[in-house]
């Protein structure tokens, strides 16, 4: 079923030439781990089994290590509310709605499509956003998952976690049984080790960009659906200013997920590591979310008082 959030050929595109180019390095990843390690049986396993614990998983993973927990509506009442609201606007299935206990300001979109999608905010975001503010990151989230990036990034950043598996048990096979193995050995395991290394490097960089791509691609169609642009751009300002308050030791364990999340936790903006970042700098998100506003003729969004959402957090 199609939603009504704005298609983006370019995305779509994006996605298409990501995947494409991904598929050709894996064919030639496994092909060269068969002729290396003499053995179809174990590569093959060790792939399979990877690949349905990333991809039929992928959400229960995020959400533990993410401390998150999916929460009903009678906990969580307006968070529920603006969750309808948006997919049926949308036009699309309600995903399950999740909340994380940390204070870092964040959300994400999880799944393996938009019947098995998930969508997290966390407890310190959803206590420092107006309801405005929260519409417009949950829009943003939400369409993640009906142009099916979510599930794109997640198979596509599968190669990398294979490779990096590889590297890592190649590497301690030769550190720690070196002294047992003849020289032909070590040289097998040296390629292994290349050769995984630069499968990682490759698809690092691939993912990297698309990853940029559908963030501002998620901003536009976010804005375009709730017609408040504005309120996106205060939302991102808001929370880009207070993760890059947060100590980065807090943040180490989080920005292992930053290409799931709707802001990344690292604590700055990245200077020339942008070409190797999740997501695009904060001020071409917000410069892309004024030319929508200008388009739009949008008025600044009015005040809703001090108070942040309160009301979407825990019903008393």
């Amino acid at each position: 079923m199609r939603s009504r959030f704005r298609s983006d050929r370019r995305l779509t595109l994006r996605m298409t030439v990501t995947l494409f180019l991904l598929g050709l390095l894996y064919v030639g990843f496994v092909a060269a781990l068969i002729v290396l390690l003499k053995s179809w049986l174990l590569v093959v396993v060790l792939v399979g089994a990877v690949f349905v614990a990333q991809f039929w998983f992928s959400d229960r993973i995020a959400l533990f290590a993410m401390r998150g927990r999916v929460v009903e509506r009678a906990e969580y009442p307006e968070l529920h509310a603006v969750v309808d609201r948006l997919c049926a606007i949308a036009d699309m299935p309600k995903p399950v709605v999740a909340v994380s206990g940390m204070d870092m300001p964040n959300a994400f979109a999880t799944g393996r499509d938009p019947d098995h999608a998930v969508v997290c905010v966390t407890t310190g975001l959803l206590r420092r956003l107006e309801p405005a503010e929260l519409e417009g990151v949950l829009a943003h989230e939400l369409s993640h998952v009906a142009h099916k990036d979510v599930a794109v990034i997640t198979v596509a950043s599968f190669l990398g976690v294979v490779a990096g598996l590889v590297v890592r048990f190649a590497f301690y096979s030769q550190l720690f049984g070196g002294g047992r193995r003849d020289q032909n050995t070590a040289v097998v395991l040296a390629t292994v080790i290349g050769v995984s290394a630069a499968v990682y490097a490759i698809s690092f960089l691939l993912i990297r960009a698309l990853s940029r791509y559908r963030e501002l691609a998620a901003d536009r169609a976010a804005a375009l659906l709730t017609g408040r642009p504005s309120a996106l751009s205060a939302a991102l300002t808001k929370v880009s200013g207070d993760i890059a308050r947060i100590p980065t030791k807090d943040l180490r364990t989080a920005q292992a997920f930053n290409a799931f999340y709707f802001t990344p936790a690292t604590g700055k903006e990245p200077g020339v590591e942008r070409f190797f970042s999740t997501h695009p700098s904060l001020e071409q998100r917000l410069e892309q979310l004024g030319r929508i506003s200008a388009e739009l003729g949008e008025a600044a969004v009015p005040g809703t008082g001090g108070a942040g959402t309160g009301g979407a957090g825990k019903a008393g």
